[in-house]
């Protein structure tokens, strides 16, 4: 047991025998470089830009500049970002206990090599595949398996890589390491089979972004096609009108602003020590309206203090003495390290070494450890369970103090036979008081005799009452999922200002899935609950439709945070809880849910309302390419007016409009949404300007004149489409709108930036001043109805969802 020298290490290390994470996904910055400047649109761009310069129509390349601009917004702030998110996962890696050189280090779990020996313990998870060498632990292989149950290994037995420990304490040495261990040989394969999970947002606009990307190479072709050898409208005129539609097409600061959003958003998190384990979970927070929390750590704070040590029966000061001798011997003899242990050594001081037949350490499936001695065995945990066959004679002792808000645990002797009350026998002669085989399964059949019963409290947390009081306003149930005697749970929960905290139930009465879904429909505060119970009520949540999220610190959380649809770790807690977690509170305050939630219901909301303004752009360019294709026409719009519009009406307000407060909960699908709303402004363009092309040829409007009056009329119905998404309106709307309008106009009359953009106005011709005027005044009327049936067809769509 002195482990691997130094030598031994550094020789494994230069082999590869180490423990590196070979599946991890961090970027480098030259990877954030690449994904901004190496892209699909880019080449499409570049393509266009070449066609633009042989051409030589220098005014359709108003569009590189932005493309520039949009590039190097995306690396700066994505090295940003990286930056935050480097420093903290520093202080957020992963670290594990091992020997070496007869010493005790903490070194991060990367470091590890093969035959190393490591200490594991309740909470840790196992780092790479080992053999237990001395000790024994009690091991969950859900993570791997799906297999809730607890599987006890001793010496000479594997562990599995990615399991974690429930309970006891063992050293174990490493067999496999990095790429040959267990878990990465699982990782490796699901990477292979399927790329990373996205959110609903990030699938939907990908979506939008690959369908765009496959159309625009046809419908460009065809365009110019059709105006070179059909219309013989020569090189130059057909390359701008194909360019006019294909970047109008072309969703690429849609992208861009979902990824810049995102990785803001999540290093905005990082300064407020918020980790987050993938940008998946910012939308599902935003989307939360049920959050799960445990008691301990969550409501109260991680410490916890033994408040007394009291006996149901009258018995003498030197026999009290010699039942707390008794329990400090036992808290000395007992592996477990959880925070309930460490209150009672920090009360008891030490103990004296009684030599234990054999342990088993608290099981929170079981609700309790055990100790067997030569001459007896003893228990310890949750008198309900412990003292189940004759409960009645103590419920209403153990429950006056549990209506105080404190936790009670019971330690008793085990004996088979009638049970003994003030040192009389309640039914008789006869019982087995001597050392009995610690009972793993549970205790039928066997009884306890209280001797004495621990009184544990926890403060509640400072800031508790007003971060419950946020989540009501937000309209967030919280449920509160406890191991503990549920009414000691809901006078906690109550006292932290929960709603509906008084409506209780002991979790050990819900057995079916049924049961589990009418409970979670009727009571707020749920005692007594074991771990694969916890997981059974987070899906009980989610089948009635509601988006979960599960705070957790502890082994026993990790099944119902594997499941459910959000889950944040305290990283006080297990080691394992964090590693299977989404969201980590660095400093393990619960407070900063507030600021997480509020985080990503800005960047959801914010990233809609922008998205409307794009696909308006996008989805008018498709319609009316397809129009012109039809008709045999030349595109109406110039390459730089399209550039114009994009960044006045849609670019630079999307971009502020991203950074405004916005704290609505996220509801309904995200492209149907955003396609709904964006479809009024985009049928209204495409109607208005196709009808200006028809009456304008046959009126004899030139092409110039029209394609100024479409830029007008696409301006009208863009600032219709913003003031609309930007209700209601505020100081900071009305500036962003305002400031865009001056701009716009600046562009159009300032002579130089005119002729930039070719928004000359002089020499426009009445008949065109006057069929603009007829469908600028047709444009508020035919866009308000378009919004009414869009309007109908979403609320018909939420009522198919229900």
């Amino acid at each position: 047991m002195q482990g691997l020298t130094r030598e031994e290490v550094e020789r494994a290390m230069r082999e590869g025998r180490v423990n590196e994470q070979t599946t991890s996904s961090d970027k480098t910055n030259a990877d954030i470089v690449k994904e901004n400047i190496f892209t699909y649109f880019n080449l499409i761009f570049l393509i266009l830009a070449i066609l633009l310069v042989f051409a030589r129509a220098w005014n359709g390349l108003t569009f590189v500049p932005i493309v520039v601009f949009n590039a190097l917004i995306g690396i700066i702030q994505g090295i940003r970002a990286k930056s935050v998110l480097d420093k903290l996962s520093v202080l957020n890696e992963p670290t594990c206990r091992v020997l070496r050189e007869g010493k005790g280090w903490t070194v991060p779990i990367n470091k590890l090599v093969q035959n190393d020996i490591i200490l594991l313990s309740s909470g840790n998870q196992i780092p790479a595949d080992a053999v237990v060498v001395e000790g024994e632990v009690s091991v969950n292989e859900a993570l791997l398996t799906g297999e809730a149950d607890e599987i006890v290994h001793g010496p000479g037995q594997p562990l599995m890589s990615g399991s974690f420990v429930v309970s006891g304490k063992c050293y174990a040495r490493l067999t496999r390491v990095g790429s040959e261990s267990y878990i990465s040989q699982l990782m490796i394969k699901a990477k292979n089979m399927e790329g990373e999970e996205q959110s609903e947002m990030v699938k939907g606009i990908n979506m939008f972004v690959k369908l765009a990307g496959i159309a625009l190479i046809p419908i460009g072709i065809i365009l110019f096609v059709q105006g070179f050898f059909f219309k013989d409208m020569g090189f130059s005129q057909s390359v701008t009108s194909m360019v006019a539609a294909t970047i109008g097409m072309i969703p690429e600061g849609l992208y861009l602003l979902v990824s810049v959003t995102l990785a803001l958003g999540a290093g905005k998190l990082a300064r407020k020590s918020v980790m987050l384990h993938d940008m998946k979970s910012i939308e599902t927070l935003a989307r939360v309206d049920v959050l799960c929390v445990d008691k301990t750590g969550t409501i109260t704070d991680n410490d916890m203090l033994v408040s007394d040590v009291v006996t149901f029966d009258s018995i003498t000061p030197a026999e009290l003495d010699q039942r707390k001798s008794l329990l400090s011997s036992y808290v000395y003899s007992i592996p477990d390290n959880n925070i309930t242990m460490q209150a009672m050594e920090n009360y008891f001081q030490g103990g004296v070494d009684l030599s234990p037949v054999d342990v088993m350490p608290f099981s929170s499936k079981l609700k309790y450890s055990s100790i067997r001695y030569a001459d007896a065995t003893y228990v310890m945990g949750a008198p309900d369970i412990l003292l189940a066959s004759d409960y009645t004679a103590y419920q209403a002792f153990v429950e006056s103090y549990a209506s105080k808000g404190l936790r009670v645990l019971v330690f008793g002797r085990l004996s088979k036979g009638p049970m003994t009350l003030f040192g009389m026998e309640v039914a008789g002669a006869g019982a087995e008081k001597g050392p009995i085989e610690i009972p793993r399964s549970g205790i039928s059949g066997l009884t306890v005799e209280p001797l004495l019963f621990i009184l544990l409290e926890n403060p509640i947390r400072e800031n508790a009452k007003d971060t419950f009081s946020y989540f009501a306003d937000q309209d967030v149930e919280v449920k509160v999922i406890s191991g503990d005697n549920p009414l000691t749970v809901s006078r906690v929960a109550l006292s932290a200002g929960i709603a509906n905290a008084e409506k209780y139930i002991d979790a050990s009465k819900i057995k079916t899935k049924d049961q589990a879904e009418e409970a979670v429909r009727d009571y707020t505060v749920f005692g007594r609950v074991k771990p694969e119970q916890k997981q059974m009520l987070v899906k009980a949540l989610q089948a009635q439709g509601r988006t979960v999220a599960m705070t957790g610190d502890g082994v026993n959380d990790i099944l119902a945070m594997k499941d459910a649809d959000c889950s944040i770790a305290m990283a006080a807690g297990s080691d394992a809880a964090v590693q299977a977690s989404q969201v980590v509170l660095l400093d393990s305050d619960f407070s900063h849910m507030k600021e997480i939630v509020g985080e990503g219901r800005q960047i959801i909301n914010n990233i809609e309302r922008s998205a409307t303004l794009f696909l308006v752009k996008n989805m008018f360019s498709m319609l009316m390419a397809l129009f012109a294709i039809i008709n045999v026409m030349k595109y109406p719009l110039e390459p730089s007016q399209v550039s114009l519009i994009s960044g006045f009406n849609i670019g630079i307000p999307a971009f502020f409009l991203a950074l405004e407060p916005n704290s609505n909960r996220i509801k309904g699908h995200f492209m149907t949404k955003v396609l709904l709303k964006a479809a009024p402004a985009a049928l209204t363009d495409f109607l208005v300007i196709a009808a200006l092309v028809v009456f304008g040829n046959t009126f004899g409007v030139s092409q110039k004149d029209i394609s100024v009056a479409a830029t007008w009329l696409l301006a009208i119905v863009g600032f219709i489409i913003l003031f609309n998404i930007s209700k209601p309106m505020n100081r900071f709307r009305v500036i962003v709108m305002v400031l865009c309008m001056i701009g716009m106009l600046g562009c159009i009359f300032i002579p130089f930036m005119s002729s930039i953009f070719n928004m000359n106005m002089k020499g426009i011709s009445a008949k065109c001043l006057m069929l603009f005027v007829l469908f600028a005044i047709a444009t508020e009327p035919l866009m308000r109805y378009l919004t009414k049936l869009a309007a109908k067809a979403e609320t018909r769509l939420v009522q198919q969802e229900k």
